[in-house]
């Protein structure tokens, strides 16, 4: 079982995970730590998935907590959990908010960006997955918003795993144009030949995790491609879409 942690997050006591793909019992092409299906012929079955799911809860020390999923979409939208609200997995929505202790928020992820994010104290945390559409259009910012609505009084901290590089993000002027647009000239982009480019999207979260007032020393960030190390990640663009899914999740700390 392998796994990525944040030493930001670790040291607040938050019983978190990036997962990679090594460790679970999913068959190939989903080998084998796989959380998720692409759309196609090509299937995992769900008790794979629910096996992967105990073993690494089970690494973390998170065996006996809930896991809050959502239907994900390359949208802005943030599920808050609430006790008297029971959960529904097929919401629409990015980025998931919790502070109940029996609970791990979590999104899944196969270049995308996965964020994790928590109230210093540990009383609240939140997954955020964030492809190039859910950064445009806010996510991260919004699921910062959303936490603090939660966690007023307590400073945040941040943890962006492992996603697609820059070097393997090439993408259309419109993809371009789009990030001057939200970020100007700061925006982490690089212009190549017949008008694509590349993006650099963990620098993209951390000038906006900035914006909305977390200090560079309270975000951590890997340096990890999905693409470029192909065994350790599932990637969407490098299999072509049939590949396995890892998963981001994190929990309130045990002492709350």
């Amino acid at each position: 079982m392998v796994w990525y942690e944040s030493p930001l997050l670790a040291s607040a006591g938050l019983p978190h995970a990036f997962s990679t793909r090594q460790g679970g019992v999913s068959p190939p092409p989903f080998d084998s730590l796989s959380f998720g299906n692409p759309a196609g012929p090509a299937q995992d079955v769900w008790e794979n998935i629910e096996e992967n799911y105990r073993r690494l809860q089970t690494a973390i020390g998170a065996a006996d907590r809930k896991v809050l999923r959502v239907h994900q979409m390359h949208g802005c939208g943030v599920m808050v959990a609430r006790r008297e609200i029971v959960w529904d997995m097929h919401a629409k929505a990015d980025a998931v908010v919790a502070s109940q202790p029996d609970c791990l928020a979590s999104v899944r992820v196969a270049d995308c960006t996965p964020v994790l994010l928590a109230a210093a104290d540990g009383r609240a945390v939140a997954a955020v997955h964030a492809g190039w559409r859910g950064v445009v259009a806010g996510v991260v910012p919004r699921a910062v918003v959303e936490l603090r609505k939660v966690a007023p009084n307590a400073p945040l901290l941040a943890a962006i795993g492992p996603c697609i590089g820059m070097e393997a993000f090439e993408v259309g002027a419109e993809v371009l144009e789009a990030f001057v647009a939200l970020l100007g000239e700061r925006a982490p982009i690089r212009a190549c030949a017949g008008g694509k480019g590349r993006v650099d999207l963990r620098r993209a979260i951390a000038l906006q995790l900035q914006d909305a007032g977390l200090p560079p020393e309270n975000i951590d960030m890997t340096d990890r491609c999905t693409v470029e190390h192909a065994g350790e990640f599932f990637s969407h663009r490098r299999d072509q879409g049939v590949t396995g899914r890892m998963v981001a999740m994190i929990g309130t700390a045990r002492k709350i």
